[in-house]
């Protein structure tokens, strides 16, 4: 097939790579202007320009699609269909309608769930049981669109941001290529029950309350797993929690009830969190043992409570 294909981040560079290799004519990448990035805050190409460079696929940066001159570049191309993946630009209707097949995105939730911008933190924070991809037919409204291909898997207790991201890039790769195999395929329009919005990640949320379960901050230091780090006070500086598991234990929040070379025990609303890696500002990611030689805590120690 001839395709526009339209991202950003490493989860569309996936794809983009699976429908090259898929042997599909990708005529043109649309993706976000390149930004600075790095301590000499050099700009940097994103990941899917990266992708399409090595494969020699021409690249289109506008800063909107809304004007004629984007809107006309892209009619240019013939493309029978448009791939979006975390894009980052609102599509207008004009463009949506260019391909004969429309435009198709890949969207890390199982739809009508987690509809919007942070679909897999919002999955991991809520305590769902399972995520996926959704191949979707776009329209006009966020995430609205019916649904062409799904694919699911259960979230394990041990999975973070991180590891989610890899595995919904990995199956979001797989059923794009699958569907662009098999177009024109029947659109199964989304329930109107069970609509959650997957709001953008502030960093303010990455705050650590320790009068909530431990159950729930367990969750809440996986989902911000890689960014932005969940992030606990003690004695007014900020302290990352990397990695930690829900244990029996009782006491003042965020009292230090427990102190060995494995794990820091703190005590929550319910429960206990038994912390295994943690990492002061500035600082590098350092297990307990590490941890505790440059900054030692005892038991009585206190963790500070949010303002």
């Amino acid at each position: 097939m001839k395709l526009i294909f339209a991202g950003t981040p490493e989860f569309a560079a996936q794809a983009l790579s699976a429908i090259v290799a898929a042997g599909h004519e990708v005529a043109l990448v649309l993706t976000q202007p390149d930004r600075p990035a790095g301590r000499g805050m050099t700009l940097q190409p994103s990941a899917v320009k990266k992708v399409a460079l090595e494969h020699g696929i021409e690249v289109f940066q506008p800063l909107t699609l809304k004007n004629e001159e984007a809107q006309a570049k892209i009619a240019a191309v013939g493309a029978e269909v448009m791939v979006v993946a975390a894009y980052g630009l609102i599509l207008p209707q004009a463009v949506l309608d260019l391909p004969r097949f429309g435009c198709i995105n890949i969207h890390a939730s199982l739809l009508p769930r987690w509809r919007g911008a942070a679909p897999i933190q919002r999955a991991l924070l809520a305590g769902d049981a399972a995520t996926g991809v959704c191949i979707m037919q776009m329209e006009a409204g966020l995430d609205t669109g019916p649904v062409l291909l799904r694919g699911e898997f259960p979230i394990a207790a041990s999975d973070t941001t991180a590891t989610l991201h890899d595995r919904l890039a990995a199956l979001g790769a797989q059923l794009v290529v699958e569907a662009l195999g098999k177009l024109p395929l029947p659109a199964a329009p989304q329930p109107t029950e069970g609509v959650t919005y997957a709001h953008k990640i502030e960093k303010a949320e990455a705050a650590i309350d320790w009068t909530r379960s431990a159950t729930e901050l367990d969750r809440h230091i996986r989902a911000f797993n890689p960014f932005p780090g969940a992030q606990a006070q003690f004695g007014g500086q900020t302290v990352k929690l990397w990695q930690a598991a829900p244990v029996a234990g009782k006491g003042e929040c965020g009292a230090v009830l427990a102190v060995d070379r494995q794990q820091i025990v703190i005590a929550c609303g319910d429960g206990a969190l038994a912390v295994s890696e943690l990492q002061k500002a500035g600082g590098k990611r350092l297990p307990v043992q590490q941890f505790l030689a440059g900054h030692p805590l005892k038991v009585g120690d206190r963790f500070d409570m949010p303002a």
